[in-house]
């Protein structure tokens, strides 16, 4: 019988690709792909950059609709600023989180902050893709802004692990989700060792962005820009840190045994549902981003 303490051995490897996203900003994706196209609920895992801009470089993802899953936005360097078309503002700054549940349906713009426009600097970060399970997918749209300061981290004898989403360790991280989905920033020091654990039956991923090292019962090597995913059975991920350790996102979640339709930014169950979302973002259904007034229009 599988228990916590029992090893999982990694099903397999899988190399990031690069692409180009928003208005021109580079990302590593290691799913989906022509391999991979989604992991239980986890539908898409994008890392921003780093990419450090010049003054008036830095790009972003101007206005977009989503419908049908939730987008979880994580800052390590930069500042990202945040619109909507419910007239939601937002900036995220380094260590920050912005889970937001698209839902029904919104019109969002993800922009380097004016800061960031005009001094220029580091950009880096993640997207994660979560989808909803078929009775959320009509949830009104709604924000989770989580601050740094408000994460929990776990501290282990060789790393350390930012509990973004889910339980583990004891630990509630700080996101409300409508699944059991945890998320974590792992930190593995040099040349040691750390057991993450995961919950029998859910399925996992861990995707290296920094240094490198192995994982895994049978100790498969990892480096920066690739993902591992992991079998099913039983409860806890190895990893250990390569001569200069490791950073890496987390995943797991317990299977979405529900039917996915995905095209572009809409995730629903249907064929017929995905035309919908397509027809009403065009109707204006979605909204759309009010204009930011000038200064000297605010003020006649």
């Amino acid at each position: 019988m599988s228990t916590l303490h029992e090893e999982r051995a990694v099903l397999g490897t899988l190399d990031a690709v690069s692409t180009l996203e928003g208005g021109g900003f580079l990302v590593r994706r290691p799913f989906p792909t022509a391999r991979l196209d989604y992991i239980g609920p986890f539908l898409l895992l994008d890392e921003m950059g780093p990419a450090d801009n010049a003054p008036g470089e830095a790009k972003g993802a101007p206005d977009h609709p989503h419908r049908g899953f939730e987008t979880v936005t994580y800052v390590l360097d930069g500042e990202i600023e945040h619109r909507d078309s419910q007239g939601n503002r937002g900036l995220i700054t380094p260590g920050d989180v912005q889970w937001m549940t698209a839902g029904s349906g919104i019109v969002h713009s993800e922009m380097p902050s004016a800061k960031i426009l005009q001094q220029g600097g580091r950009a880096h970060g993640f997207q994660l893709w979560v989808n909803l399970p078929r009775k959320a997918k009509w949830h009104r749209p709604r924000y989770q802004d989580l601050e740094a300061k408000d994460m929990p981290v776990i501290e282990f004898a060789g790393g350390s692990a930012v509990v973004i989403a889910g339980h583990t360790h004891g630990v509630d991280g700080a996101a409300d989700t409508f699944l059991p989905v945890n998320y974590l920033h792992l930190k593995v020091y040099p040349e040691e060792e750390v057991a993450l654990e995961i919950e029998p039956g859910h399925q996992a991923f861990v995707y290296v962005f920094r240094g490198d090292g192995t994982i895994g019962k049978n100790r498969e090597s990892v480096s920066s820009g690739q993902m591992a995913v992991f079998e099913q059975e039983a409860g806890q991920i190895t990893v250990i840190g390569g001569s200069e350790g490791l950073e890496a996102m987390v995943g797991s979640s317990e299977p979405l045994n529900e039917p996915v339709a995905r095209y572009g930014p809409f995730v629903m169950n249907t064929r017929e549902e995905i035309v919908q979302a397509f027809d009403d973002y065009r109707e204006g259904r979605m909204g759309t981003i009010e204009p930011e007034l000038s200064p000297s229009m605010e003020s006649s």
